[in-house]
């Protein structure tokens, strides 16, 4: 009975959250630009731990040298390198992009794969990157969790105590509708981006403050203090 009720407590939470962001930010997306799954694949492996305005910076010269994976595998790690130095950890970066553009073209025929196993076998491409692409690229229900998706769930309190992104995401993938399971990554990433900060979250201007634990911890600690 009491496991059953904070059950639902938690999915109460959810629906708020759910409700809450369908109402006020009802089209979230990528805030990378892309034309295509190359350019979204691209774009996220050039994207970690790195802004996203600095990707979209980069890319238009990369992209317009580099149109398909053919020609990037065609290419040399050294060459790419000059077109990304400006990102964080180009060296890194540039050999992933060279592995995964000669993977795709000798193992897939140059398209870019649209299933979590195979896109996991490139070069660069971790779990969340792969559901990033399931997610934008091929509009399937999925949960990329990155520092933000992390972060701001566990403060919110939509995870409890989670100790690394896999218990994040299968928590994520249990409580959102699978429906909105994509759109929900979008609204977390931009929730941590714009005002939920790690450092100090403006919660002044937080529309889910109800729901948060964080701010309702923040709240009683300030009681106290009186």
């Amino acid at each position: 009975m009491h496991i059953a009720m904070k059950n639902t407590k938690i999915q109460q939470k959810y629906d708020m959250f759910v409700a809450y962001f369908e109402e006020h930010m009802p089209l979230a997306g990528s805030e990378l630009k892309f034309r295509n799954p190359y350019e979204l694949l691209v774009a996220v492996i050039l994207s970690a731990q790195c802004t996203d305005k600095r990707v979209n910076m980069t890319t238009p010269a990369l992209f317009e040298r580099f149109p398909d994976p053919e020609s990037m595998a065609a290419s040399s790690v050294e060459e790419i390198y000059t077109y990304i130095k400006s990102i964080s950890y180009p060296n890194n970066k540039a050999k992933n992009l060279h592995g995964m553009a000669q993977t795709l073209v000798s193992e897939f025929g140059g398209v870019v794969p649209d299933n979590l196993e195979d896109l996991q076998r490139l070069p660069g491409v971790g779990r969340k990157t792969a559901n990033v692409m399931m997610a934008v690229a091929f509009d399937q229900p999925a949960m990329p969790v990155d520092t933000h998706v992390f972060r701001v769930s566990n403060r919110i309190g939509l995870t409890k105590n989670s100790k690394n992104v896999t218990e994040t995401e299968k928590t994520l993938v249990k409580h959102f509708p699978q429906e909105v399971l994509s759109k929900a990554h979008h609204w977390l990433i931009l929730h941590g981006r714009y005002v939920c900060h790690a450092r100090k979250p403006e919660c002044e201007k937080c529309g889910i403050f109800n729901i948060c634990d964080y701010y309702k911890k923040k709240q009683l600690s300030l009681q106290l203090d009186k």
